[in-house]
């Protein structure tokens, strides 16, 4: 992303009040939040945080936080702060979704199944080549996130994996 586009999401934060955005363009994710942690763990509120995609790795942190009053920025409460440790398995190529070797074999992974780093999660179609996607996490299946047999697209969500972490 280039540095004008970037600028202009920190003034669409700025103008619309919103805390938290999070563009994603190609291989390239841009968050840019309103407040942000702190090296002691409390909010700091102001100018616009902007996550570097090095801290966007397989874990995000959301800090959620009611209206401030007045009263509410003096005192020292603690912020709710909420780790996702959901990671996204994505197509890396356009094709068919298959979620298992052939239509009578059982899938690659279903919800509650344990898959390491490397392991075979499915198989996208592309040009009547059949690809083995594998994890590039450890974790559980959470979700499942399109059907067997369904079209999808380049960078398209295919499981959520817990990490864990």
């Amino acid at each position: 992303m280039n540095p004008k586009t970037i600028r202009k999401l920190i003034e669409i934060v700025q103008e619309t009040g919103i805390d938290v955005l999070e563009v994603r363009s190609w291989w390239r994710k841009v968050k840019i939040t309103r407040k942000h942690p702190s090296l002691n763990g409390s909010a700091v509120y102001g100018a616009p945080y902007i996550a570097h995609p090095a801290e966007l790795g397989e874990s995000q942190i959301a800090v959620n936080s009611p209206s401030v009053s007045s009263e509410a920025v003096g005192a020292k409460s603690p912020q709710a702060v909420r780790v996702s440790t959901e990671a996204e398995i994505t197509s890396p190529m356009v094709g068919t979704f298959y979620s298992a070797p052939s239509p009578d074999a059982q899938a690659f992974v279903k919800v509650g199944d344990t898959v390491s780093v490397g392991a075979v999660v499915c198989i996208v179609e592309a040009m009547k080549l059949m690809n083995e996607i594998e994890s590039e996490v450890s974790g559980v299946v959470t979700k499942v996130l399109v059907e067997n047999a369904q079209p999808i697209e380049f960078g398209q969500p295919l499981f959520l994996i817990d990490t864990g972490a």
